[in-house]
């Protein structure tokens, strides 16, 4: 074919029904050649002729990530993608029940819930600082004690809780479990009398069932979306939460209970707090669903174990009967079941004397077998990393570890702990806090020392504070601290990072310090010389 008979066929259009594939390869190709020429820089620039044939590699069209290909190894891979809450509401209720059973009856599930309390909460709760200064930027030392004696006095057992059986740092403790257990939690915030202190303000702990996740609505003809019992705006943002008027579980219903089954509740009065995985998500996970499946059939595997070495233990076998014995044999075996087989009972320590014709075939099971431990330790460092602690806190397994590789997995341990501690502080303190002090504020209930009342006008000024949570002491402090010394003498970091970083204020510390002097000086106690920094041997490895 020649140039100008070619030049009369219109190319095919890259994509569209039509194309040529073998036309495109051919040596001269048209099709090539005008496409090397409209690109900037031309031919020279593609590196090719425009009598380059292009080669088509055979199985092209499969080429693709290695994950994404569907063969014979991945036919029962999942190819569906489904929107978060799609995948949340088509298993929640199934995956919540199974965790709460493995927080009830499993040993590792209850260990990392109370890891999970006892490094985000910590014995004595989130730690809570005013932050107040006055116009010049000096400490306002009067404000900060007034606020920080009010947010205590309503935090004491009794006063925070509109049940009056918890103080702040036991609803601290069953919302974060409530959060790792179910994946979420849920507050309501209960004002006025109601409240049934001289605040005003109480919370409610909501079991997150209450919140139905069969109720949805697609948010058409001008009404607003509910996906999973929250009510969302446009933007998906809730604006209310239906709760069940009752728990869907409870068993002391009234008979024949009439009326409404859900009662709407605006958001402003709801703290609901879950970790989202995914844009749009509405509603939480529990933290352990990777691990649940393997923690199942952990527990199946130890008891399946644990029979079978009862079962070993026992003298246990079978009696064979040569042919031509009598059926019933004396002394040899105390009961005949209904088909006729000899049964007996062993004492420990006693041996019989078989008669003639009789043999006795010993049953003894080799199990477990020596590769049980490393199995049941494989499975758990699995487990450890689905629930993001180290295998050694889960586990209770110091058994190897040395200093440098126990340092490690706790540091990236408690760095997790941080992030998690921070989460908490954000979704409900920080949510709560301005509700509080508007409410200490407005009941005249921020006093200082000289007996006034704060007003409600300085509310923007005495918002400033700051939540802590807990820090930990390392096996080796001394170490830690001549470090932080060492770092503050450099100009590499400043007093109050290294205050921060023990879960301490500095301006607390000062402030201590400075007391403690005083009641020195006044004591005429002199006060206690530093202590000289000492030459630790490094541990070994």
């Amino acid at each position: 074919m020649s140039a100008s008979q070619s030049t009369a066929i219109a190319p095919p259009v890259l994509g569209r029904p039509g194309l040529d594939m073998a036309r495109i390869g051919q040596p001269g190709s048209v099709v090539l050649s005008r496409w090397l020429q409209q690109r900037p820089g031309g031919v020279k620039r593609a590196g090719l002729s425009a009598h380059t044939p292009l080669r088509l590699v055979p199985g092209g069209a499969r080429r693709n990530y290695a994950a994404a290909q569907i063969n014979r190894l991945t036919e029962g891979w999942t190819t569906s993608n489904l929107s978060a809450n799609a995948e949340i509401q088509g298993g929640i209720d199934n995956l919540r029940a199974r965790s709460r059973q493995l927080a009830r009856d499993n040993d590792y599930v209850k260990k990392f819930l109370s890891l999970v309390a006892t490094n985000v909460v910590g014995p004595t709760g989130i730690g809570h600082q005013a932050r107040i200064y006055d116009a010049n930027g000096t400490p306002d030392a009067a404000a900060n004690k007034a606020v920080e004696r009010a947010y205590q006095a309503w935090c004491a057992l009794g006063v925070c809780d509109v049940t009056g059986r918890m103080s702040m740092r036991d609803l601290e403790h069953v919302l974060i479990k409530a959060a790792a257990r179910d994946g979420e939690y849920l507050a309501r915030i209960i004002r006025g009398n109601a409240a049934n202190n001289a605040y005003g303000l109480a919370l409610q702990l909501l079991d997150i069932d209450r919140l139905d996740t069969r109720l949805n609505r697609p948010g058409a003809n001008g009404q607003t979306a509910i996906r999973m019992g929250v009510e969302l705006n446009a933007y998906g943002r809730p604006i209310a939460y239906h709760l069940a008027n009752r728990h869907p579980g409870e068993i002391y219903a009234a008979a024949g209970e009439q009326g409404a089954t859900h009662i709407v509740i605006p958001a402003a009065d709801i703290i609901h707090g879950f970790i989202s995985d995914r844009p749009e998500q509405v509603r939480g996970v529990p933290w352990a669903h990777a691990s649940m499946l393997r923690l199942n059939n952990l527990a199946g595997y130890e008891e399946a174990a644990v029979v079978a070495a009862r079962v070993g233990a026992s003298k246990m076998g079978f009696f064979t009967k040569d042919p031509g014995t009598p059926e019933v044999l004396e002394g040899v075996a105390d009961e005949e079941d209904a088909s006729g087989q000899l049964l007996t009972d062993a004492d420990p320590g006693t041996f019989g004397e078989l008669p003639g014709g009789v043999s006795f075939q010993a049953f003894n099971p080799d199990y477990p077998h020596a590769m049980f431990a490393e199995f049941v330790k494989s499975h758990l460092r699995g487990i450890s990393s689905g629930l993001g602690v180290a295998y050694h806190s889960l586990a209770n397994d110091l058994e190897g570890v040395s200093f440098s590789s126990i340092r490690s997995g706790t540091l990236e341990e408690r760095d997790e702990w941080m992030v998690l501690q921070r989460w908490f502080i954000e979704s409900f303190h920080e949510r709560l806090y301005p509700e509080w002090l508007r409410h200490a504020l407005g009941f005249g209930l921020v006093v200082f020392d000289s007996g006034k009342a704060a007003p409600a006008s300085v509310f923007d000024k005495f918002s400033a504070h700051a939540f802590r949570g807990r820090r930990w002491q390392w096996v080796d402090p001394l170490r830690d601290v001549q470090a932080s010394i060492a770092a503050i003498g450099a100009n590499l970091k400043a007093p109050q990072d290294v205050a921060n970083e023990m879960g301490e204020d500095y301006e607390d510390v000062l402030v201590s310090i400075k007391a403690a002097q005083d009641m020195a000086a006044k004591l005429g106690i002199a006060p206690a010389a530093a202590p000289q920094p000492t030459t630790t041997k490094e541990p070994p490895p």
